[in-house]
């Protein structure tokens, strides 16, 4: 049985995950043969001369040091989604899992994203001089229509963030940190 001390909520998972992220690029970029440092490895290319690794960084333990932190990073991705399948909110009456949220939530994102366009092509009309006479041109959807479809949107949208977060306060994943 696993000590339940060492296991993670949600958010500490994200957090580790994002620092496992920053770890990886740093040691990434620190290999000879990422494209950064092509040009700085390369042989006659620089004015000041050739490069060669420092001698307290070891390419081979980096690389080891990758591998161990990507295999690690996988793992602990594999919980997280695990966590967001088994675990469930209430969303507008519906029980959902917080993957089916998390997919919610960018769909309601971008829903925003266009509700704002809407409302900003309502505002105005647009006008049309022909012929010594205004033509006006009505918009498909009023503005006040538009504002309450865009502030429907964001409120669903802070509802559903609120729940998010407060999940991953509550959600203990099947991982632990060493």
């Amino acid at each position: 049985m696993k000590d339940k001390k060492k296991a993670l909520y949600l958010y500490e998972a994200l957090e580790l995950r994002a620092e496992y992220d920053s770890r990886i690029k740093t040691l990434k970029d620190c290999l000879p043969e990422t494209k950064q440092n092509r040009d700085r490895f390369s042989f006659g290319r620089d004015d000041d001369g050739i490069r060669r690794p420092s001698p307290d960084f070891d390419v081979a333990s980096a690389r080891e040091d990758l591998r161990k932190l990507e295999l690690k990073r996988r793992k602990l991705n594999s919980a997280i989604q695990q966590a967001n399948f088994n675990h469930f909110i209430d969303f507008k009456g519906d029980s959902i899992n917080l993957n089916e949220a998390l997919e919610t939530r960018k769909a309601l994102n971008e829903q925003i994203g266009e509700f704002h366009n809407q409302v900003v092509s309502s505002s105005y009309q647009r006008v049309i001089y022909k012929e010594g006479r205004d033509i006006v041109e009505e918009n498909e959807i009023s503005y006040t229509d538009s504002v309450k479809n865009l502030e429907q949107a964001r409120l669903a949208f802070r509802e559903l963030n609120r729940k998010l977060r407060l999940a991953s306060f509550e959600t203990l994943l099947d991982f632990q940190d060493e």
